[in-house]
This record gives structure tokens, sequence and C-alpha cells, in this order.
């Protein structure tokens, strides 16, 4: 990903374009301190993202706590 401040974004948007269009990312930096604010990436490359499989490490992986773990389902969900 290359990186470009608003000032040289405005310059060269033409050509940034471009190579968005051909699948290049950049993010944009913004104030003396060139922080960075934004990014444009190319729109073909969001909308082709696969689903994630669930359920993919099921009977794979196990999960152990130790003897000493508890925690309510509050706690859990943040509620208490």
């Amino acid at each position: 990903m290359k990186t470009l401040p608003v000032g040289e974004l405005k310059a060269q948007f033409s050509e940034v374009l471009d190579l968005v269009r051909k699948g290049e990312s950049f993010g944009i930096l913004y104030g003396k301190k060139k922080k960075p604010v934004a990014m444009i990436v190319p729109y073909i490359e969001t909308m082709n993202k696969k689903e994630r499989e669930i359920g993919l490490l099921d009977g794979k992986v196990t999960i152990e706590f130790g003897s000493d773990f508890s925690m309510t389902e509050e706690e859990l969900l943040g509620l208490a």
C-alpha cells in the first residue's frame, strides 16, 4: 500500500484512480503530522471477498479452561 498526503492526492487524482483500478491501495495522510485518515481501495476487491467458512476447525481443535476459571454469562456478554 502506498500513502499520499491530501495535496499530492489532489494533484495526482486521475493517476491514483488508474492505479487503484489496477489493484493498488492508497492510504491518505492529513495535516502537518501526516496522520493516516482514510484509504482508497479497489471496489472489485471488496466485492469478491469469500465468505468465511463456519466450523473450519471443528474436530481439529480442543479448548480447555483451567479448573480455577469461572465466568458468568453476564460477564461474558459484558453485562456485569
